[in-house]
């Protein structure tokens, strides 16, 4: 069981995601809409790890993980992008994140990308 924070500028995908973690016992502490929310609520919250949407408005996840990173290096990212992303998911793993998974979400991958990162 881990302690995750969701970041997504789209509700449903929050809430989509926030189902299949309560559903494998992960408790969702927060949720942000942007990285700029994301980097207040992990330094606020300090999760075991963040979902992070790599698209949002105002600061993008990939520029949330480099400042996550900056002030936490251990922090567990896994990004969330849309097909057809690949560029950008090179970029966030390059930035530090741990894994990625792709929208639509298919639950036995994203607790496979979690569980992963979490050992």
């Amino acid at each position: 069981m881990a302690r995750i924070l969701i970041v997504d500028d789209a509700k449903f995908m929050r809430m989509t995601l926030t189902s299949i973690l309560q559903n494998a016992n992960h408790v969702v502490i927060g949720e942000a809409e942007n990285g700029n929310e994301a980097i207040e609520l992990y330094q606020s919250l300090k999760p075991d790890l963040v979902t992070m949407d790599i698209t949002m408005p105002e600061m993008s996840g990939i520029e949330a993980v480099k400042h996550i990173k900056k002030e936490d290096p251990s922090a567990k990212i896994v990004m969330c992008s849309a097909m057809g992303q690949q560029k950008m998911v090179v970029e966030a793993i390059e930035a530090g994140a741990k894994d990625f998974i792709i929208k639509p979400f298919d639950e036995i991958r994203v607790l496979d990308a979690i569980n992963r990162v979490l050992r």
